[in-house]
């Protein structure tokens, strides 16, 4: 054999063949994707002269065929292999259930031009790829999903302090007489002459659509948030976003008293239910938040404040409202929670959880048995103090809600949103009666008559106030007069006087002619 000839060996089943290097890589690539084996077990292999002598010259694009011949192999055995499963699992012949199995796999139930029997082949390679379990497995968590979410949305309670227990027993004790009373009140009432009802009704509205500017003072050189009539309707107060709170005599807006304390913008300015009935210098007469979280209690005595409310930092405290007993003081907080402190026991005793998004208003129901709070995530929610339960939720304003106020009957809640409606809401009934496509921008805020109820005002960016009827909830009057947007509205307690409060760093009352 010449050393000229390119010749190798080729070992196949004892029988040794010649041939030149092109035959013998044929024979050699036959032999391994046949899968044929030497006498000894091995695969067939390609052995070359230099091979015989003990060295091994395998080329690496040899190599890499052959890997890649292997791979191809091992897909082709698994693909069988897969067929075969898919043929032993059984599926149903009801081509309405196939659609129900591929809908609940994620795959969609028809594809173009195909039938029943397609579906049913596709489906059971859709099986032997998952598992047969497939169906049961993605049921389970759907049912598994679903109770997250019912989890989620359920009401759920946990152990809370001693402080609270004896809060909610006081609650309880104090708001039932005045419930009685209020209802002894409203039966009084009914027992009246329709006639005399409706008389006293139609002097009011003419009194109210004579209404006009009464006096306009320039409050701060910053735009006036807040502003309310203390409880004997002899003083205003106003909160401004330079930091201060003043307070004002009644009717003739001069000034009382400057209360700085707070170091940036001022939310809301609240008086104590009692603060004109105590003489006590020390005691408790106004409460002011702000947007750093820093609430303050101050009294008629100092300009300094009285004492500090902490936790809520460094999230916005946006309004705040005492309890009809002055001894519980509600704040709403920028963290998605509305709390309850106990002025008594000097500490928070309720942090409430609820709104998805920040709480931005509060009010409490004359009695003091349950509360409203209104959020930016467009909902309300009604929470009974006694129990700590959710007791109406109120769903239908499309934008966030930044007014909501109880009627003095105690049923009846308004509420005022960003999308331009105030709503009326019956507590009885846990429904909305009515819906009053109040104003063309935004609605700041939203105020009851406090004595009766027999009327109520809104606020709102479009630099106006509206007066509205309770009873056939028809516009009574248009109080027109900012140059800004209006942030505030309040009605004095003897009905006198309709305070506003305005972006144009003025403040107005309003009055019958």
């Amino acid at each position: 054999m010449s050393d000229d000839d390119d010749f190798i060996y080729i070992k196949k089943q004892n029988t040794v063949h010649y041939g030149s290097l092109e035959e013998q890589e044929r024979a050699r690539l036959a032999a391994i994707a046949a899968g044929e084996k030497d006498v000894d077990g091995l695969p067939a292999t390609v052995t070359s002269g230099a091979d015989m002598a003990g060295h091994i010259n395998i080329s690496d694009e040899y190599m890499e065929l052959e890997e890649e011949m292997h791979r191809d192999r091992q897909a082709l055995l698994e693909e069988f292999e897969r067929r075969k499963r898919a043929r032993q699992i059984n599926v149903s012949t009801d081509d309405e259930e196939v659609k129900k199995n591929l809908r609940q796999l994620g795959e969609p139930i028809c594809l173009f031009g195909e039938g029943p029997a397609d579906r049913r082949s596709r489906l059971r390679d859709l099986l032997a790829k998952l598992g047969e379990d497939a169906i049961k497995k993605k049921q389970e968590e759907e049912e598994e999903r679903i109770q997250q979410e019912k989890d989620q949305e359920s009401t759920w309670y946990h152990e809370g302090p001693e402080s609270l227990r004896v809060s909610r027993l006081w609650i309880a004790k104090y708001s039932l007489p005045r419930a009685k009373l209020r209802l002894e009140k409203s039966r009084l009432e009914r027992q009246q002459p329709e006639a005399t009802r409706t008389a006293h009704r139609q002097e009011l509205q003419k009194k109210l659509q004579a209404t006009t500017i009464f006096c306009s003072q320039i409050g701060d050189n910053r735009p006036i948030s807040f502003c309310q009539f203390s409880p004997d309707s002899k003083m205003l107060a106003t909160a401004s976003w330079s930091g201060h709170c003043r307070l004002w005599n009644i009717p003739n807006c001069d000034p009382v008293m400057n209360l700085q304390g707070h170091n940036c913008n001022v939310g809301a300015i609240v008086w104590h239910p009692h603060a004109m009935a105590n003489e006590n210098e020390r005691v408790c007469a106004l409460a002011s938040c702000a947007f750093d979280g820093s609430v303050k209690l101050w009294n008629l005595s100092s300009s300094d404040p009285l004492a500090d409310v902490e936790g809520h930092a460094p999230h916005r405290v946006s309004r705040l409202a005492f309890h009809p007993s002055g001894r519980f003081l509600g704040t709403c907080c920028f963290d998605s929670s509305w709390r309850l402190w106990d002025l008594e026991q000097g500490e928070e005793v309720l942090h409430q959880e609820g709104h998805c998004k920040p709480v931005y208003c509060i009010s409490f129901q004359d009695d003091g048995a349950v509360c409203a709070t209104g959020g930016l995530d467009a909902f309300a929610r009604v929470w009974d103090l006694r129990t700590g339960r959710c007791i109406m939720f109120m769903e239908g304003h499309l934008k966030a809600v930044y007014g909501v106020d109880f009627s003095p009957n105690g049923y009846h809640i308004a509420t005022g949103s960003e999308d331009n409606m105030c709503k009326i809401w019956d507590l009885r009934r846990r429904t909305c009666l009515y819906t009053i496509p109040a104003h063309m921008n935004l609605i700041s805020n939203v105020r009851y008559q406090r004595e009766g109820g027999h009327f109520i005002v809104t606020s709102s960016y479009d630099n106006t106030v509206k007066v509205w009827s309770n009873k056939t909830w028809q516009p009574l009057k248009t109080l027109s007069g900012h140059d800004g947007k209006v942030m505030c509205v309040d009605i004095s307690p003897d009905s006198q006087y309709i305070a506003t409060s305005s972006y144009d760093r003025t403040f107005k009352l309003w009055a019958p002619e």
